[in-house]
């Protein structure tokens, strides 16, 4: 399978990585680099804090990566270059060159030789760069992940991994043996790893990812109440999955935004998204405008003030959605005109929304290809995949339940689903960021109670891709 993906849709082949990575290696972390010399080299110390026999078995690959010369901005180009220069001279097992990189970051880099199994695929000099049209992060991260299958040796019975990382996130000492272990025991194709911002010492910044971080974590609570197969964080510093499932979704895509987004949710068509909790990546919570969406930009916007952050979708649309999935769930074998029916009695909007989205159509289809009721479940997520929910969870924001202000929006999911939450003013528009942080830490927990992904009724199989 990964000759044939490779053959087909695998990237170009110029972006080679150099040195040669021992024998033996039955997992790759993957990291795209663009100007991090400030911050790479801190996240291979953390991984190099994991211990020497997850190391010996591990690969790290970073791919650095920019557009052409005349395109990307000079200090990043330059940054680059230094950050070439220090992993050419890490991974032939030297100390780094000094004065090439901030105080801190040297410090970082002069322990890691020897350490690490470390690999680099230069995407940033003249004549590799990435294209003007495609280049971005989608790119660099399918750059690494198509390398990391030649790169990878498993011994037999070996479970093989690719981990995606970015260059500003820290990982704890148990982050290779907790992942690794979660997918020898439970046998998805891939999963996604707790994860936390790291907090900064300005208030400002901490506010802003505090709130930032609720409305992540809302988003998947509220697709967990309504038992969306869909219900995970897309975050790419915490996508992992093994090698045949990412051939059988080919591959990453070349998006230079979202790509983490479009990547997790073609997975889950194939398989479960697992959710590995026994260890947690620390992304950093900087401001940044290089794409225009994800924690960098949610940072920015909220520093600018130009918006109100503190709001969430009213959960009233999670308890729509929930009705949506469990009224298909039990009635799988009814047709298209019935279960539009069922829609429009759980909500005009609701039915409105899925004509426009042609469902009957697809429904047809549906009930042409699958055979059993198992069959059509599992089809129909494929077509009300992860992007069709958001389009709905946007659709019925914008014309039936408008935004409401976070804590009170929280209070309602939480009072639904019968979970407490950390008392505070109702009549304060937003409290304290302590207590947004207590908040914070019950949603996380919440996360983590088990749920099966599935609607009401019998189990179904992951939702498999669906195609007009």
């Amino acid at each position: 399978m990964k000759n044939a993906y490779l053959s087909r849709y695998g990237a170009d082949g110029k972006w080679t990585p150099t040195p040669p990575v021992p024998e033996g290696i039955c997992q790759v972390v993957v990291i795209p680099a663009l100007a991090e010399s400030g911050s790479l080299f801190h996240t291979l110390a953390s991984l190099a804090a994991n211990p020497p026999e997850e190391r010996n078995r591990t690969a790290i690959l970073v791919v650095v990566n920019n557009r052409g010369k005349e395109t990307v901005r000079p200090e990043e180009w330059e940054d680059n270059q230094r950050t070439l220069r220090v992993l050419r001279t890490l991974s032939a097992g030297q100390a780094p060159p000094h004065g090439l990189l901030d105080g801190p970051s040297e410090a970082a880099a002069k322990g890691l030789p020897g350490l690490l199994n470390l690999a680099v695929v230069d995407a940033a000099s003249p004549g590799l760069e990435l294209p003007e049209k495609t280049g971005g992060v989608g790119l660099a991260r399918k750059i690494g992940l198509d390398r990391a299958l030649d790169i990878l040796s498993p011994r037999q019975g070996e479970q093989a991994l690719l981990f995606c990382l970015d260059a500003d996130t820290l990982v704890e000492r148990n982050y290779l043996s907790s992942v690794h272990d979660f997918f020898t025991k439970r046998g998805p194709g891939a999963g996604v790893v707790r994860f936390r911002h790291r907090r900064t010492g300005d208030e400002g910044e901490r506010r802003a990812i505090v709130c930032y971080e609720i409305f992540l974590r809302y988003y998947v609570l509220g697709r967990k109440h309504a038992r969306s197969p869909y219900a995970f964080h897309t975050i790419g510093s915490t996508m992992v999955c093994t090698p045949e499932t990412y051939a059988a979704v080919r591959g990453m895509n070349r998006r230079k935004g979202g790509e983490d987004f479009y990547f997790l949710n073609k997975l889950a068509k194939v398989t479960a998204v697992g959710d590995i909790r026994a260890t947690t990546v620390h992304p950093a919570a900087r401001p940044s405008g290089r794409v225009p969406f994800g924690t960098g930009r949610r940072v920015v916007r909220f520093l600018e003030d130009g918006q109100n952050e503190y709001v969430l979708y009213d959960p009233r649309i999670f308890f729509l959605l929930r009705s949506w999935l469990r009224a298909v769930g039990e009635n799988p074998g009814e047709n298209e005109t019935s279960l539009l029916a069922r829609a429009g009695d759980i909500h005009p909007g609701l039915e409105r929304f899925l004509r426009e989205r042609d469902f009957p159509t697809a429904w047809a289809k549906i009930g042409e290809n699958a055979k059993s009721g198992r069959q059509r479940l599992s089809q129909f997520h494929g077509w009300f995949d992860g992007f069709e929910t958001f389009k709905l969870i946007r659709f019925l924001s914008r014309e039936a339940f408008p935004p409401l202000p976070m804590f009170q929006a929280l209070e309602a999911l939480f009072h639904r689903s019968a979970a407490p939450i950390p008392s505070f003013d109702v009549h304060t528009p937003v409290p304290p960021l302590d207590i947004q942080e207590e908040i914070l830490a019950v949603m996380e927990r919440r996360e983590g109670e088990h749920f099966s992904g599935t609607v009401e009724g019998e189990p179904v199989d992951p939702p498999s891709a669906f195609v007009l």
